[in-house]
């Protein structure tokens, strides 16, 4: 039972430059499961049914995601399970943990502009685990770069190899279709629509059907582009694929619901299903009987109404059930959780069991943290969810002295949901906020005064750098706290971090304690 529903599962994320198009491919892809019933432009304001996955407010407001949404659904009886990422760089902290969830990714690449910058320091991230990627280029209904280019730009720019697997017969406004080339078959493009088609069979490209149904100079080039692909680029192998060494390519226009459907066949053929996870002591495969997962992503309020905070937890091995005790390791203790629930976006389910790969939704009461691994009785913990050092720092100013343990409540748990992260100073007890993003600090005071009545301002602070310090000295530690105390804080987890103003100040700091260690990450 329990290896027949692992071979059932995918788990991957969609990642992307923000307007790459990422929420309305997601969108489409619930589409062709059956999950939503009618798609509409995730942009326009004549549908009132926004994007499933973007359920925030402030989401709703400026058209980006900025949590992670999870979703489940079904496609030729394998259960996909979707996490859709924010794209924009201003919450790339919360995309960076998400990966640590997913056993595979799509990336998707806009057309006109090709390969951003974000979506490198993406797949550097995906580099560090060797997480197979599949590429998606969208937006072919536009005026956008030559196909050939796209695939080098990819190959430079990411460094990973590429194989195409479907080919786009001309693009923008004379954009005629794709040809699969994983299965040989031809769809036509027709834009605007808003049901979904089938492809056309044709198993050889040279039949003159073709011709009559894309013009003979379109039936020309397609010829010619297919045998230059089929003899450049290696066969594709699927091994290569699944160690990170090539990524599949795939082209088509999500809005218009092309070429979607080519890439969630060939996805449930190819992609992996759950992969073993490193623990601290040792690898845990899936298929081992006892439940293992762990919390990456806290969200308290997804329901205004509720005041409840959800701990999103990855299932990597064994079976879950709901209503049974199961050991918090970093508390060593025993917790159950009798409330377990499976996403759709905001709308959700009760479930009573999950499998590996899938992502379960518990009701917390502020026992868990991002990174807490929960087991049936072994002590063992999951590696990899850091804290990166944040880019941007600004003192938190209470704006109504009546409200300050809504303020401190309401920055404790944002916090803890990874949203941003907050130092405390030694002295004076000040509260700094550290982000990615600028944006971050908009999301907070919005989210602070609607869930939390309580209200804030950001006086920005001069700071370069949160280095977390540790020492195998204990009394040149506690010298050394005890010299630059103005400038030592707490981060939520009461760790010490030193608070440095400048590169150079930090180098002769470094340079004057040889015996203290600085890091950049809260995982050392």
């Amino acid at each position: 039972m329990l290896e027949q529903e692992i071979a059932k599962r995918r788990t991957f994320g969609i990642i992307s430059h923000p307007d790459a198009g990422k929420t309305t491919l997601t969108e489409k892809l619930l589409l062709f499961g059956g999950a939503i019933q009618k798609a509409g432009a995730v942009k326009s304001n004549k549908i009132k049914d926004h994007a499933k996955s973007d359920f925030m407010e402030i989401e709703k407001q400026r058209g980006i995601s900025v949590a992670t949404s999870v979703m489940g659904f079904n496609y030729k009886d394998v259960k996909i399970n979707l996490l859709d990422t924010p794209g924009h760089q201003d919450f790339a902290e919360d995309t960076y943990r998400t990966l640590t969830a997913v056993d595979s990714v799509v990336m998707v690449i806009d057309c006109v502009k090709g390969v951003e910058i974000q979506t490198e320091k993406l797949m550097e991230v995906c580099r560090m685990r060797s997480t197979p990627v599949i590429c998606f280029i969208n937006k072919l209904d536009r005026e956008g770069q030559d196909p050939y280019d796209l695939l080098d730009e990819v190959e430079e720019k990411l460094g990973i190899k590429v194989r195409p697997l479907s080919w786009p017969i001309s693009m923008g406004k004379t954009f005629r279709g794709v040809y699969n080339l994983y299965n040989k078959s031809l769809v036509l493009f027709e834009a605007s629509k808003r049901e979904l088609t089938d492809g056309l069979d044709i198993e050889d490209i040279n039949d003159p059907e073709l011709d009559r149904l894309v013009g003979e100079s379109n039936a020309t080039q397609l010829r010619e582009d297919v045998e230059l692909i089929e003899g450049v680029y290696p066969k594709f192998s699927i091994e290569d694929y699944l160690e990170g060494k090539v990524a599949p390519v795939f082209f088509g226009s999500a809005v218009n619901n092309f070429g979607v459907r080519e890439l969630l066949d060939c996805f449930v053929d190819i992609a992996p299903t759950p992969i073993p996870r490193e623990t601290e002591e040792r690898i845990i495969v899936p298929k081992e009987k006892k439940f293992t997962g762990f919390v990456f992503k806290i969200h308290a309020n997804m329901d205004p109404k509720h005041r409840n905070r959800i701990a999103f937890v990855r299932v990597c091995s064994g079976k879950f059930e709901r209503g049974k005790n199961y050991h918090h390791v970093r508390e060593d203790k025993k917790i159950r959780f009798s409330n377990a629930t499976a996403f759709m976006a905001q709308d959700r389910e009760t479930v009573e069991e999950a499998w590996p790969g899938d992502i379960v939704g518990i009701f917390d009461t502020g026992n868990l943290k991002i990174g807490d691994t929960l087991t049936e009785g072994e002590k063992s913990i999951y590696k990899g969810i850091p804290s990166f050092s944040p880019e941007i720092f600004k003192e938190v100013i209470n704006k109504d002295a009546m409200k300050t343990k809504q303020l401190e409540k309401g920055l404790k748990q944002l916090m803890e949901e990874g949203v941003a992260q907050l130092f405390t100073f030694e002295l004076g007890s000040r509260k700094v906020v550290g982000v990615v993003g600028a944006l971050q600090f908009e999301v907070i005071q919005h989210r602070l005064k609607n869930e939390y009545g309580a209200s804030c301002s950001f006086s920005p602070m001069n700071l370069y750098k949160a280095c977390w310090i540790t020492s195998k000295d204990k009394k040149k530690l506690n010298e050394f706290i005890a010299s630059k105390q103005r400038h030592i804080a707490k981060d939520k987890d009461g760790k010490m971090v030193f608070m440095a103003e400048s590169k150079s100040w930090l180098g002769m700091v470094q340079d004057n304690f040889p015996d203290i260690e600085f890091h950049f990450t809260s995982e050392f």
